[in-house]
């Protein structure tokens, strides 16, 4: 799943990929694609009960086009994930519609064959793109991981871990707190960042050590 900030707007499956690495080199709004869902909900997540209503409607319409079955099938229940974690004060209508209303719970997986699991295996975002720089020319861009010599660049080391550490991808980020909405606990960071750079295989570790006997000096 993404969120575009150009357009408000949730992508799901393949299409998130896609609309990360468009408007990551583009710095522009990533088209939604052409898909009768988004006719219903135009920010994909329903925002009312209504449009939750009609994406369930035609989810379960097995003459409706077969990608847009999929595509509600995934919102539904991405925006059930959602809701389940929330603290109550802060649900909405469209939420509590889709808590207490058990038709919107084991939905049956719309999905067929290879093409559909291509489509919603979540996946990491990618990390190469080409971006467009301010001359106009097209140059490669690419996320690599966190410099050793600067272990203590917490921001580096969050862009990474959320790139690389989504929740529900089989990597694991063993001593980093996060939540749902991707809010990094930073104390849990800095502990993460310090046994690393200590760690005795690590490249980091000449650079605290030298930084800790300035101190100590």
């Amino acid at each position: 799943m993404y969120y575009s900030v150009y357009n408000n707007a949730i992508f799901i499956g393949a299409d998130a990929n896609w609309a990360a690495a468009f408007e990551y080199s583009s710095q522009q709004r990533a088209k939604m694609p052409a898909l009768v869902v988004y006719k219903f909900a135009p920010h994909s997540f329903p925002r009312t009960p209504y449009e939750l209503e009609q994406l369930y409607k035609h989810y379960a319409n097995e003459h409706a086009p077969h990608r847009d079955r999929v595509v509600m099938y995934l919102l539904i229940n991405e925006l059930l994930l959602v809701a389940q974690k929330l603290n109550k004060s802060l649900l909405n209508k469209t939420m509590r519609a889709l808590l207490h209303n058990p038709m919107y719970r084991d939905l049956q997986s719309p999905t067929q064959g290879d093409e559909d699991k291509d489509f919603v295996v979540p996946r990491h975002i990618p990390t190469c793109f080409t971006h467009v720089k301010e001359d106009g020319t097209i140059a490669l861009h690419v996320m690599h991981a966190p410099d050793p010599s600067q272990p203590f660049d917490l921001k580096q080391i969050v862009q990474y871990v959320l790139i690389f550490g989504q929740l529900g991808l089989k990597n694991t980020w063993q001593g980093i707190a996060f939540d749902f909405a991707y809010h990094m606990h930073w104390q849990t960071l800095f502990g993460f960042a310090l046994c690393q750079a200590l760690c005795t295989t690590s490249a980091a570790k000449p650079v605290v050590v030298r930084q800790l006997a300035l101190v100590m000096a």
